[in-house]
């Protein structure tokens, strides 16, 4: 995906403390599946030149999600995962329409390399 020796941080949290990153940093009431906080940029970017930044995923709202669309835990968590890396690398669904399904299908095409076994059995999820 273009950044070979490019790092990031993974946080599992609960439901609470995700409501809690959600109001703070984003200003939404509750929790949610999967926030990015990207450290790229800023004042001083040679400092922080092969740090991505941060992907937080709520495991509560995952399995809760899994078990809503018929997903398994852990392949949703694979799915949340790759959603919080591609938003660190610039893709953003919600800047419009065409960002959002480019990013959807950068989603679908990196997931089937982890999962090949499942490229045509399961709902691609469009949920928030």
């Amino acid at each position: 995906m273009g950044c070979p020796d490019a790092e990031l941080s993974l946080t599992l949290v609960n439901d609470p403390a995700m409501a809690r990153l959600n109001r703070s940093l984003l200003q939404r009431r509750g929790p949610t599946n999967v926030i990015t906080v990207p450290l790229q940029g800023g004042p001083f970017p040679d400092i922080q030149s092969q740090v991505l930044g941060d992907v937080v995923i709520s495991l509560e709202t995952t399995r809760r999600q899994a078990r809503q669309h018929g997903w398994n835990f852990l392949e949703l968590l694979d799915f949340y995962l790759i959603h919080g890396i591609l938003h660190l690398l610039g893709y953003d669904h919600e800047a419009g329409e065409a960002e959002a399904r480019r990013m959807a299908e950068k989603t679908r095409e990196v997931f089937r390399i982890i999962h090949p076994e499942l490229e045509e059995e399961i709902a691609w999820p469009d949920w928030k």
